[in-house]
């Protein structure tokens, strides 16, 4: 059984969070992050108990020209089926009642915990939309799982970003749509993250030995469906540190001058207007984006033409091509090369 202060608070962890009057201190939270897919990602009731089944068009019935007097074949489509599994994050919290009763406010000591709690169950969603992989059961599989090499079959939606070192990431385009790339939640069940207080009950310490406590308890059942690969594209081996020299020196006649790559990107999605499309990057490349669209109009004067010059300014990024372009935190600078 884990220690005291490893998965509940102890008095020093108390005395972090008061101010100099004695109150529940408002924490700086610095380890919060934005991932800004998990504000765009469109959700669905599955129709399993366990995550979504997708029926897909894997071959086109046979058609023929004709003479008069002359009979065809019949044929038929064919479809496969794919089950699409959802994963269950779940996180508890034990906060020793006197603990709580020290602040002489519960609901607001109360509340203090439960935001650390809410931004780690986010921050593991989005690391998982992005990286999750079938070796680990626990969880629904990932984009980089599905976008893994060149040589697959949706290889053709993989655009290199000529990358060879260790400081590498990607950028993604995703559309977003009910018959694309879509989240999911199980059958019967409820979107999004739940909260179920438990009240009163009792805890163990590491010596067993039982503490009355508040309880509380996080759930998220959710999966990622990939139902047309064609609606998602994979920039890999983008190298950060070459991106942010190419921001500086606008080499734009290298193949791998990142606007370039996502001007590509676009035309991978067979129809833009089925779906809602989102570029998702981290905040290195994103300022590199940034810098890219200044430095390319540095003799202006009013440096906000030069900003929006690849598109709208917004409060979450830019717009590239009218697409948003958004921060991903979750998103790696080490990521393993993909060919």
């Amino acid at each position: 059984m884990a220690a005291v202060g490893s998965t509940v608070l102890t008095l020093a962890d108390w005395a972090k969070r008061l101010d100099p009057n004695g109150k529940t201190a408002v924490v700086a939270e610095l380890l919060n992050q934005t991932n800004a897919i998990l504000d765009d990602a469109l959700f669905k009731e599955g129709n399993l108990p366990t995550g979504e089944r997708v029926t897909l068009r894997t071959g086109l019935p046979s058609v023929y020209f004709r003479l008069l007097n002359q009979g065809v074949p019949s044929s038929k489509s064919r479809t496969a089926q794919v089950d699409e599994q959802c994963a269950i994050l779940e996180a508890r919290s034990e906060i020793d009642v006197d603990i709580v009763k020290l602040n002489g406010n519960t609901s607001e000591f109360r509340m203090s915990e439960a935001e650390p709690f809410i931004e780690a169950m986010n921050q593991t969603m989005a690391t998982t939309m992005f990286y999750g992989t079938s070796a680990n059961p626990e969880e629904f599989v990932g984009l980089s799982a599905r976008y893994a090499a060149t040589t697959d079959g949706n290889g053709q939606n993989i655009i290199l970003g000529g990358g060879a070192g260790a400081d590498n990431t990607s950028v993604w385009l995703v559309g977003w749509g009910q018959n694309a790339i879509y989240g999911a939640f199980p059958k019967g069940s409820r979107a999004g993250l739940l909260h179920e207080d438990l009240g009163i009950a009792d805890a163990f310490d590491a010596s067993n030995n039982r503490f009355r406590a508040y309880m509380d308890r996080w759930q998220w059942k959710a999966g990622l469906v990939v139902k047309d690969w064609r609606f998602g594209v994979r920039i890999p081996n983008v190298d950060v540190s070459d991106s942010i020299a190419l921001a500086n020196s606008q080499a734009v006649g290298a193949a791998t001058f990142l606007p370039k790559l996502m001007a590509r990107s676009i035309d991978r999605l067979p129809n833009l207007g089925t779906v809602k499309p989102v570029f998702y990057c981290n905040r290195t490349i994103l300022s590199n984006l940034r810098v890219m669209a200044m430095e390319k109009t540095i003799n202006v004067l009013n440096i906000e033409n030069g900003l929006t010059q690849f598109g709208a300014e917004t409060q979450t990024g830019l717009t590239f091509l009218g697409i948003p372009v958004r921060p991903v935190d979750a998103l790696l600078n080490t990521e393993a090369l993909v060919a």
